[in-house]
């Protein structure tokens, strides 16, 4: 499928602004491109920053309840940034936990993780496990139903839902996993790698700047803490909705995440937006793509939750 005209007017945007390749950044610089959506924030019912105990200190995290008022015993998504477990905040996606919010009519529990290379694996993994878990205990304080939380992240917070997922199994339930065009493996091997490289937004150069970053020591990159596809059993996960872009460097490994959750039985809803670039869900002021994405994660969150 030929590039989505939005996904092609906005890469020539970033042409245009000649932003430099991240790689080629220091980190402190690189995190300053990852600027919050401009604009005026989407109303919700109730927005609360706190932090909450973790294994490094507290976790900072940002509590949204939607527009129809939080009713006891709702549902609620733990949702984790993308930025390559390097860049991203609290308030770089505060536009689409907001959104998330008000179509999902889920609170939303958006995660400050520790990130590297300050930080490195399996910090964030470590953190994000905490606040699920964190979530599912203190249910009644969040006005929620324990029974009904789901974990979420773009990206490398993707990543980090889909090993929480794992990591949960058997110990806290959780009803969905929303893993959109997140990174599952640490290898650059699939076609899309090769297809992809350079030239759609996130490239190959930058994606290995990231895993350098990240990681402790090069071997960490085959622990499924890491590279989630890589886990010997995938049965007894929550049912997941699985989106890839199609000018995405990560397509294939999000295709074969999805493969071997349904393989091991895993109720599994795939979407491909075939035009689109990494990282559009996150601009919903330059996408409408992005809030036809958000409405069908929304229904499924629905169905799941």
């Amino acid at each position: 499928m030929p590039l989505d005209p939005e996904a092609a007017e906005y890469l020539e945007f970033l042409r245009q602004q000649a932003i430099p390749a991240l790689e080629s950044l220091s980190v402190e610089d690189a995190r300053a491109q990852l600027t919050p959506v401009p604009g005026p924030p989407e109303p919700v019912a109730r927005v609360i920053d706190r932090t909450i105990p973790g294994p490094g200190g507290p976790i900072p995290v940002r509590c949204y309840w939607p527009n129809d008022s939080p009713a006891p015993n709702g549902p609620a998504v733990v949702f984790f940034h993308g930025g390559g477990w390097i860049l991203g905040s609290l308030d770089s996606h505060d536009a689409f936990c907001r959104r998330l919010c008000v179509e999902s009519a889920a609170a939303v529990i958006a995660v400050d993780y520790r990130m590297g290379p300050e930080h490195r694996f399996p910090a964030a993994v470590d953190d994000c496990e905490a606040v699920a878990r964190w979530v599912h205990d203190h249910a009644a304080e969040l006005d929620i139903d324990p029974s009904r939380i789901g974990v979420c992240g773009d990206s490398a917070g993707g990543n980090l839902a889909a090993v929480v997922a794992l990591r949960l199994r058997g110990t806290v339930p959780l009803a969905a996993q929303v893993l959109l065009y997140p990174i599952t493996d640490y290898s650059f091997e699939t076609e899309s790698y090769r297809e992809n490289a350079t030239g759609y937004f996130l490239s190959q150069a930058t994606m290995e700047w990231f895993w350098n970053h990240y990681l402790s020591q090069p071997g960490d990159g085959a622990s499924p803490d890491a590279s989630p596809l890589r886990a010997a059993d995938f049965r007894g996960l929550p049912p997941a909705y699985v989106l890839t872009a199609g000018y995405d460097p990560l397509r294939d490994e999000g295709r074969a995440y999805a493969e071997a959750l349904i393989h091991a039985g895993v109720d599994v809803q795939f979407r491909e937006f075939s035009g689109m670039v990494h990282g559009f869900l996150r601009r919903i002021d330059r996408f409408p793509s992005a809030a036809t994405a958000i409405k069908e994660i929304a229904l499924f969150l629905d169905r799941c939750l």
